[in-house]
């Protein structure tokens, strides 16, 4: 039984925004547990490259951070190029299946989203047997948490992970120590009682005008999906970060597949832009992103790309070369089956 409100052998693909060669599909997801409304997700496939699929390669499911949404195309292009099929998802409330009057990216537990990313892993693996999702961001915060959920409570979907791959994820709050300890406890009370709080500042800044390329960047995107401030933020999406961060932190997460993190060498935060953003995170700390990392897995595998930006693959070209060889040796040397993947552990 699927997750969602709808029928994954007969999704209905139609053009995605990308342009030739990929196609969109709504996912019907019914009731929302944040707002009571109806959401969906939309999931997106590279419909040419994944014709030519070598079949005895995993899908790779992208999936986006915050104030995020899939149009890094030239990934796609490359993974499609060596034999990989390639689909992302936006989730509930963002990009593609965001809807007139939703707020952006609001969630009260990450845990919401397990129904879209079971579905998008369940059509995935029908159509190429296995899939292993790249998460980006806060999208690397969620995809961990969902693995665990599956290893736990859905082993028969666990089995049709080959592995996973986290593009700098969200594991910790990028502020003072001491601050955050004492922020924690704070922010669970007040983001239960005031969820719909927004919060002030936050802004991302540096890393917007160091991308888009009208600004000091290369990369074209819709900056109202993406907006180069990032969106609003509310005090019951931070709680949502938070527990689920503290989860990780307790070492109660574990992906139970093969999992590579790629992070930069170096952070560069609370600045406005300078051409030091260019080479750099802009968003998160990478000491936090390889101190947690390494707790996901038995068979975690950090990769310090020198000169990455937030979004690895969004990098200058040489990180960003460094990036996707490391990912693609990394994807080459994964076990051919998910038994064999249970047998390493």
């Amino acid at each position: 039984m699927t997750a969602i409100d709808a029928d994954l052998t007969a999704l209905d693909w139609k053009p995605d925004i990308l342009g030739p060669g990929y196609e969109q599909a709504v996912l019907p997801l019914g009731e929302d547990p944040d707002t009571g409304k109806d959401v969906r997700a939309v999931l997106v496939r590279a419909a040419a490259g994944n014709a030519k699929a070598d079949p005895s390669k995993p899908a790779l499911l992208w999936v986006h951070g915050l104030s995020d949404y899939f149009f890094q195309d030239h990934v796609a292009e490359y993974f499609t190029a060596l034999g990989y099929p390639f689909y992302a998802i936006d989730l509930r409330r963002c990009g593609r299946a965001r809807t007139r009057g939703q707020r952006w990216h609001y969630t009260l537990d990450m845990a919401n989203y397990f129904p879209e990313l079971t579905a998008a892993l369940e059509y995935a693996a029908a159509q190429h047997g296995s899939v292993v999702p790249v998460a980006h961001s806060t999208g690397g915060l969620i995809v961990p948490l969902w693995a665990d959920h599956l290893r736990r409570e859905d082993t028969a979907n666990h089995a049709k992970l080959r592995g996973m791959v986290l593009n700098s994820p969200w594991l910790d709050l990028q502020f003072n120590p001491l601050a955050v300890t004492l922020a924690r406890p704070l922010i669970n009370t007040l983001g239960k009682a005031l969820p719909l709080l927004p919060l002030p500042g936050g802004k991302l800044g540096a890393y917007g005008v160091s991308i888009h390329e009208s600004q000091h960047g290369e990369w074209s995107f819709d900056t109202e999906k993406k907006p180069l401030t990032g969106h609003r933020k509310y005090l019951g999406w931070l709680r949502a970060v938070n527990k689920a961060q503290e989860q990780i932190h307790r070492g109660d997460v574990d992906t139970g597949v093969p999992t590579l993190t790629l992070v930069s060498s170096h952070s560069y935060l609370g600045k406005e832009y300078s051409p030091a953003a260019d080479a750099a995170d802009t968003v998160l700390d990478v000491d936090q992103i390889r101190k947690w990392a390494p707790t996901l897995s038995e068979r975690a595998e950090v990769k310090t790309i020198d000169g990455a930006r937030h979004d690895v693959f969004l990098s200058e070209p040489f990180a960003r070369e460094v990036a996707f060889k490391a990912t693609a040796e990394w994807l080459a040397a994964l076990p051919a089956t998910a038994s064999q993947n249970a047998s390493q552990k």
